[in-house]
């Protein structure tokens, strides 16, 4: 949510809203677009969603922030019990390019960090869930569907999940990455076919 990139999208008559700890939004945005300065754990692991977005569901989220397995875990932990049926959650950085960018800790100009574990952490945790990676540039798109907003699976099993995926490294996925992250090209009609 930075400077609002992704926000400035946003088509008049769309209640949206943005979370970031130190926004610079450098974008005229609409109306009804709301930036709120926190983290994302504060936001949603408090009960101000449904007031922040007017008492509506959620029907569309995007999940990009730190970087980190954990943190997008529980991004899509605390997003998810806001959801409407049929809602979709996106999650950038989920298509590892190399060990170096894709590595927990930062070493190089360019890094996407092990948010890749995510798709990997709900097909074993969450198989109900519907979700594609799409090959889009740079570092891939997660599409996730079939939300179940009751559900309490990754929320009761967090620690055992962290314990188990932030040790994994890039070659837990390396030769196989196309079909353990269920990619998907990154052309319309690719992804028409899987929608």
């Amino acid at each position: 949510m930075h400077e609002g990139d992704s926000l400035r999208l946003v088509r008049s008559g769309t209640r949206a809203v943005g979370i970031d700890p130190g926004p610079d939004v450098r974008h005229r945005l609409g109306p009804d677009t709301t930036v709120v300065e926190a983290t994302s754990d504060e936001v949603l692991a408090g009960t101000t969603v449904p007031d922040l977005l007017g008492g509506l569901p959620i029907d569309l989220a995007f999940i990009d922030g730190m970087h980190l397995f954990e943190y997008a875990l529980r991004d899509f932990i605390g997003l998810e019990r806001w959801c409407a049926p049929g809602a979709t959650i996106l999650v950038h950085d989920c298509l590892p390019l190399d060990a170096e960018t894709s590595a927990r800790e930062r070493s190089s100009v360019f890094w996407s960090g092990d948010v890749w574990k995510l798709p990997v952490c709900l097909a074993e945790h969450r198989p109900a869930l519907d979700w594609r990676t799409v090959d889009v540039e740079p570092t891939g798109l997660a599409v996730i569907r079939a939300l179940d907003p009751t559900s309490t699976t990754l929320s009761d099993r967090y620690e055992e999940i962290c314990e188990r995926y932030l040790p994994l490294g890039y070659e837990a996925i390396g030769d196989d990455k196309g079909s353990r992250l269920r990619l998907v090209p990154g052309d319309w009609e690719s992804i028409a076919g899987w929608l």
